[in-house]
Formats: structure tokens, sequence, C-alpha cells
């Protein structure tokens, strides 16, 4: 193809996921030329109501999906852990692209670590499954919904809304706010979202020859990985209505899997953890999802707000 075109969510982190995977395409092949289209997505517009009462993460890929349906665009970047763990009919994930750090991020103006806050301190996040975390942990703390896009939730936390903020590392690293991250929480006391940190591209299904371009870009270690926390989210209809997580780590060939579920107020808290070939992630994540099954998170998933 002489032509590639990336449909993009136009904020800044994914315009920058865009620009670095339009950048290793026109390395690879220097005679196409490679475009990003930028679209705002439903999930950028509606920013005064948690996404999971909204509809949750796949409002930020279904625009980008018509886009490709309507041959528009050949491929679309997405971070993993916004992409719906089932895709609709004729549509495929062609690349999962090498990891940057999976971790969440503690950002805060005067406190060094979560450990440092004092009772009532007000922590912005918008995930359950931090605040599900934060509450299991630090039932002391206040935990406030916070949407927008990096830029965003920074300025609110240097406008003295919150006293600190949980962000992922990677997209902090990537818009080049390192800087601001005061402490990273382990992958022990903050156990990250299916697929954090790593990024998917998505093409129309069947599409050969796009899919032979983007060959290059998959890192198959990554792809072991998330598609091992993407196994268990799936069994047990992982979303941002249900505080989850899922995170996976190769060490001697074998897949070493942990996750959790969880009320959203922390009070119910199973996890555990599972190992096995990388050969076969989705069965290490279904070993993983039957586990938690079986300690009870059927009960909590069932009573979770529909």
């Amino acid at each position: 193809m002489q032509t590639l075109t990336i449909a993009s969510r136009e904020s800044a982190l994914a315009m920058w996921q865009a620009q670095h995977i339009r950048d290793r395409l026109r390395a690879l092949h220097p005679g196409c030329t490679v475009n990003i289209l930028g679209m705002t997505t439903r999930g950028d517009q509606v920013l005064d109501i948690t996404l999971s009462k909204i509809g949750g993460k796949g409002l930020f890929v279904k625009e980008l999906e018509v886009a490709l349906e309507a041959g528009q665009a050949d491929l679309a970047v997405h971070s993993m852990k916004d992409v719906p763990m089932e895709l609709p009919p004729g549509f495929e994930l062609a690349v999962i692209g090498e990891r940057e750090d999976p971790r969440d991020a503690f950002v805060s103006n005067r406190f060094g670590r979560l450990s440092d806050l004092p009772p009532g301190a007000v922590v912005g996040t918008s995930s359950l499954r931090r605040e599900a975390q934060l509450r299991a942990r630090y039932p002391h703390l206040t935990v406030e919904p916070l949407r927008g896009n990096v830029g965003t939730r920074l300025k609110k936390l240097d406008e003295g809304q919150f006293d600190a903020i949980l962000l992922a590392a990677a997209g902090l690293k990537r818009l080049g706010l390192g800087d601001r991250i005061r402490s990273l929480l382990s992958v022990t006391d903050s156990i990250p979202a299916a697929g954090q940190g790593a990024l998917g591209i998505e093409i129309r299904s069947g599409n050969r020859e796009v899919a032979a371009m983007l060959a290059p870009l998959n890192h198959a270690d990554t792809a072991a990985c998330v598609r091992a926390e993407r196994q268990v989210s799936r069994v047990l209809g992982g979303s941002c209505q249900v505080p989850l997580g899922a995170h996976a780590v190769l060490e001697g060939g074998r897949l070493v899997l942990t996750g959790f579920v969880a009320n959203p107020d922390g009070s119910s808290f199973i996890h555990d953890r599972a190992e096995g070939g990388a050969a076969d992630p989705e069965a290490v994540g279904q070993e993983l999802a039957d586990k938690l099954l079986a300690q009870g998170a059927r009960a909590i998933l069932d009573n979770l707000p529909a």
C-alpha cells in the first residue's frame, strides 16, 4: 500500500501514540505515506459523568471503528486497557506493542506517597479498579471521581481540587511528564488494568495487506501477557463497571498472572494468581478467573450496579 491512515482520538496522549506508530511505520515502509485522522469520541466529550455510568471505555473506541468500517482509516491505535474484551464483528487486533511501565503513578504537590496522606485527604481517580484497591488499603482516605485527559486531571490537582491523583505511569512518561510522578505503586499494591501500558492496533478483519505491514510492530512477550490478562477480564465480564485488575509477567518462559475482583468500596476483595506456559496465555487467564470465581467473585459481580 502506498498510503496508510491511522484513526486516533485527539487527546494529547492518543495523538502521541498515533504519532509513535506513524513514525515506526514510516521507518519500516519508507515508500508509504502514513497519515493520522484525528477524531473526538463520545468518551472524550462527556466529562461530567464517570465512564462506568455512560457505557465504559468502549466509548473511546467506537467512533474509530466507524472510520475503519467506512474506509476512512486503515488502522486505529488504542491503549489496550481501553479496548473492550470482545471486538465487534468485522474487526481484529493485529498488533499488541511492547509495554511501557504498567504501574499506577501517585501524583501530588504536597505528599510523596499514598501512605503519607492524612485521614480525609481527597484522592482523584477515574477508575473503579483503583478506587476499590484504595478503599481496601486506605479506608481513611476520600476518593472522588476525576475525568478528563491527562492535562485536565493535572490542572485540577494543581488548582487544589485534590490532595493527590492516581494516573497510569505509562501515559505520563509518554507525554514527557514523568517528573510529575512522586512515587509508583507496585503491581502488588495496585494491580493494573488488563493491558495497561501496552498499545494495540485494530484493523478490519481479513485485511491481510495491512496486517502484514503492521506485523513487525507486534511484541510477542507483551502480547502473551496481555492476552492472559484480557482472558481474566473477558471471563469475569471486565469493564469500567467492574473493579477488576490483572497483570502478567514472564519469568523463565512461564506466565505468572495475578488478579483481583472487588466491591467498589473495597469491602470484599478477592485476589489470586495462576501460572502456566506462555504458548497458551488464555489458558492461564482462564485458570485465574476460575480461581477467583471459586472464591466468591460471582457474588461480587452479581451485586454490582447494572
